[in-house]
């Protein structure tokens, strides 16, 4: 599994500690930046081309950090394919996989501590689709909007 990891200068340290300890569960991460600490950058040119690569299939799983998270994904989700949540808490970063087919989870580095989010990341990472029928449904309903709304 690839998996591409953002963040902007609220999320940078986090990032920074997240890439360490993903790396040596022998994850294959490719990072998207931020690079290094630009006070005033904003999340959606960082959160851009992690989302891109993410519609583009270049990456199969993203993490995005922001200071609450909430502005990264707000942004990922401009993007076609790109099923982005906030998620602050375990059962959501699975199940917004397994029932929503979620690919990319969207945490705030302000808000929690980098235990958490990598416990959050490892459920994430961990989750897959369950294809049940009502699950395919309901992913199919989503889609079909994206498709109408997205040129």
């Amino acid at each position: 599994m690839k998996i591409g990891i953002a963040a902007d200068h609220a999320g940078l340290e986090q990032k920074g500690k997240l890439l360490e300890l993903l790396k040596e569960k022998n994850f294959d991460i490719q990072d998207f930046g931020a690079f290094e600490y630009e006070s005033d950058d904003d999340y959606p040119d960082v959160v851009a081309p992690l989302a891109k690569a993410l519609s583009d299939h270049k990456i199969d799983r993203a993490i995005a950090v922001c200071g609450s998270g909430v502005g990264v994904s707000i942004a990922a989700n401009k993007f076609p394919g790109v099923r982005a949540a906030l998620i602050s808490e375990t059962y959501s970063a699975h199940q917004g996989v397994e029932h929503d087919d979620m690919n990319m989870i969207c945490v705030g580095g302000r808000v929690l501590g980098t235990s958490l989010i990598l416990e959050l990341i490892l459920a994430f990472l961990k989750a897959e689709f369950q294809h049940k029928e009502r699950f395919v449904r309901r992913l199919d309903k989503v889609l079909d909007i994206e498709k109408k709304n997205f040129k």
